[in-house]
Parts: structure tokens; sequence; C-alpha cells
């Protein structure tokens, strides 16, 4: 006979950390610190110490990034204090040797942040997509201008292909969970779309809606014409295919890319 499930058991949803499910699914902060690393010496010929990480949400790339070396710098700018707090508890607790020392944290709008100068800036996971108009996003890119060092870098990376402007889900199976992406609609005439991320449990239950995202979806040529604009000087970073077409995680900087279905690029705007 098979178990009665027992009804005052709380799903796995009820007892499901949201943030740990999303730095599982979507992002790898080794992988992107690397390539950040790497980039920015074979451009500019030296080592990079001080990043700030705009929409850093749980901070764990600021995390990783002072990690690297005893010299580094890392400042993290979120809106959202309840995130923030979170990557406090989970992230900065865990470093060692005074690392966390070196890791400050601003509860501040992007827009009005005011630090010192850096050597590169990220604005990772498509974030600063929430930006839908023109003269926002480039006050937005203006700014970033005026915090980097006179050699200094932005990093941001972007998404596209045919696919992106569909209303469809896609779904990801991970041990414990599928993780769902959600693009509920997209308004050609505008660009606006509503995306969002659910995960289903292998107990049947649900987190709907766990973070959904307003944005616009911008074009890389829209995003490199604006950063022209602001005096930076972009270049696309294109991912590779592995023998089964599929991506595999090695980007190089191209002026051509594939009409795929489905894409992920960098763009590195050098100052």
């Amino acid at each position: 006979m098979s178990k009665k499930r027992n009804k005052n058991k709380p799903t796995m949803a009820a007892t499901a950390d949201k943030h740990e499910l999303y730095e599982k699914s979507v992002q790898n902060a080794a992988a992107e610190i690397d390539f950040v690393d790497e980039t920015f010496r074979k451009r500019r010929n030296r080592t990079p110490a001080k990043l700030r990480e705009d929409f850093c949400g749980t901070a764990q790339v600021c995390c990783e990034w002072v990690r690297r070396r005893n010299t580094n710098i890392a400042h993290g700018v979120d809106i959202d204090p309840e995130v923030m707090q979170w990557g406090r508890e989970k992230h900065l607790t865990k470093l060692v040797n005074g690392a966390a020392a070196r890791v400050h944290l601003h509860n501040r709008d992007v827009l009005k942040i005011k630090a010192e100068p850096v050597d590169v800036v990220l604005a990772m996971n498509f974030s600063y997509w929430l930006f839908k108009d023109r003269a926002v996003m480039k006050s937005y890119f203006k700014k970033v201008y005026n915090g980097l060092v006179d050699d200094g870098i932005f990093f941001l990376d972007a998404f596209g292909g045919y696919e992106a402007f569909q209303e469809m889900e896609e779904s990801t199976k991970y041990k414990k969970y599928t993780y769902i992406w959600d693009q509920e609609s997209y308004n050609p005439i505008n660009g606006d779309c509503t995306f969002h991320i659910h995960f289903k449990f292998k107990d049947g239950s649900r987190l709907d809606n766990a973070f959904t995202y307003e944005w616009r979806l911008w074009t890389l040529p829209e995003l490199m014409e604006m950063l022209r604009e602001c005096g930076f000087h972009p270049v696309v970073y294109w991912e590779g295919t592995d023998k089964h077409g599929e991506g595999n995680g090695v980007f190089t900087a191209e002026t051509r890319g594939e009409a795929d279905a489905s894409w992920v690029a960098y763009i590195v705007a050098e100052k």
C-alpha cells in the first residue's frame, strides 16, 4: 500500500529559499568573475582590483571577487534591503581572513550611488533592462562611465534570439526541483515584457512568481548605440558552440553572431 501523504507536513515549496534556488539555477559567480578578470587583463594589460556590482542582489559575485586576491575590493549596489541582508547572512559570513571587510554593500538606487571610482562595473542578469526609457538608460550608462577610472571597463550581459520575443515557458530540471522561465507577455510596439521565474518541486508543490521582471527587451544594436553615445567603446563577446551545437561557455569578441533561437552574450564597454 502506498503511504498517505502527511497533510501537516509543509510542502517543499513552503520551505524553499527562493534566493538559494535562484543562485543555483541562474548564477555562476565563479565563471562570471573568470570572464571579467581574464578579459580585463587582456584588454588593459593590468590586473583589476576594484569592482562595483550594480543590482548586486545577494552579493554572491562581490564575495567571489574578494576571494580571488587579498587586494580586491567590491562594492555592491541594490535597492532591495531584504535581498542584501540575505547576502550578508549567507555569503559575507562565510568569507575568511578579513575578506568581508573588503565588501561594501550600498542599499541605494544605482542612478544615485556615489562611490569611489572603480576598475570594473558589472550589470549582469539583464537587471538593467528595468530602465525602459532610452533617456533613463543613457543616464545610467553615463553614471557608470563617470564611476570608472580612466581605463575602466563596464561589463553587461544581454540575451535575444527569436524565442526571446515569444510568449512561452522553458523548463530546466534539477535534482530536487524544476526551474521554469516564463515569458508571460511581450509588446512588440514598445518592447515591454513581463517575465517570471517559477519553481516546481518533486512533491508536486510549486513556488510561482518567485521572481517577476517588468523589463524592456532591448536589442544589441540599441544597447551598443547608447553606450557609444555615452562615450564607451563597446565590443560584443559571443558564445561559441560545442560539437552538438550547444553553448560551450567560451565567449570571444565578434562582429557577427549566429541567428540562434536563443542566445546570451556579454558586452564589454571600455571607457
